[in-house]
């Protein structure tokens, strides 16, 4: 069975929100996170560490910085022979 141009339609709308989740989880972010780490005399990693379990902004602020931590940013583009590069 194929799938109806609306099927297709709602797909490729759902798929386009998935792919802005962050610029709209950021939106107004403005450091105020960073801001309240410094404050503490903590990394922002240690104070979202601290943190993670809280209820109200902070907690999910928290959440929020630890799961953008841990994604990719760039940086140099690893190519298979290096991986696999003997020394």
């Amino acid at each position: 069975m194929r799938p109806t141009l609306a099927d297709v339609a709602s797909k490729t709308r759902v798929i386009r929100m998935a792919k802005r989740w962050v610029q709209k989880a950021t939106s107004n972010a403005h450091g105020q996170f960073r801001a309240k780490a410094e404050k503490a005399g903590e990394s922002t990693r240690a104070f979202a560490e601290e943190h993670k379990g809280d209820s109200g902004k902070t907690g999910k602020q928290a959440r929020l910085a630890l799961t953008l931590m841990g994604m990719h940013h760039g940086g140099e583009k690893r190519r298979m022979r290096d991986v696999y590069r003997k020394d």
